[in-house]
């Protein structure tokens, strides 16, 4: 292998914004996520609804009360 080509791994931390920490070895410190896998729905199997600003509301407001016109046979 030729010298002085690889990276520099050091030991590090990785946090995340629910407050689990994870040791490992990486070339960049102190690296911070906002998800992981103690706090991810799918790895939780909670599932949290958000509906923002009352989207389902706002729709049904706007297209709710729109029905499509029939169509009538002439005989």
């Amino acid at each position: 292998m030729k010298p002085d080509i690889h990276p520099n791994y050091r030991e590090t931390v990785i946090l995340c914004a629910c407050g689990a920490a994870y040791r490992t070895r990486s070339t960049r410190e102190n690296i911070k996520i906002g998800i992981c896998a103690a706090c991810h729905p799918f790895f939780t199997g909670e599932q949290k609804f958000v509906d923002t600003a009352g989207r389902v509301d706002k729709f049904k407001r706007r297209y709710g009360t729109v029905r499509a016109p029939r169509l009538v046979k002439k005989a």
